[in-house]
């Protein structure tokens, strides 16, 4: 993938990124505290842990996060097998299949 072109999708999903100036979000009709809101974006541009539905274990740079739990992250590796790690590069992760998002020790 061309590096302006990850740029452009990073630059993209800024724009549908939670507002700092919001104190609380909804998904899927409950609020979001303003603690977890306030976790993620210390997190943002550095490393998380993320487990999907079905086992999946990712690791990377978390870069942006919407009110859905969409995540962008940069530098993904599958550690699901932690004998064969994969690098995955950037991904957009839907929020439907979020399980857990372990951040980075504070």
């Amino acid at each position: 993938m061309h590096s302006d072109s990850v740029s452009s999708t990073i630059d993209t999903f800024k724009l549908l990124m939670v507002s700092p100036i919001k104190r609380t979000i909804s998904i899927r009709g409950h609020k979001l505290s303003e603690m977890t809101t306030q976790i993620l974006q210390e997190s943002l541009g550095k490393a998380v842990l993320v487990r999907l539905r079905g086992g999946k274990s990712l690791r990377g740079k978390l870069r942006g996060f919407d009110q859905h739990l969409n995540l962008v992250i940069d530098d993904t590796e599958d550690t699901t097998d932690p004998e064969n790690i994969k690098k995955l590069g950037i991904l957009i992760v839907r929020g439907d299949n979020v399980v857990i998002i372990s951040p980075p020790p504070r």
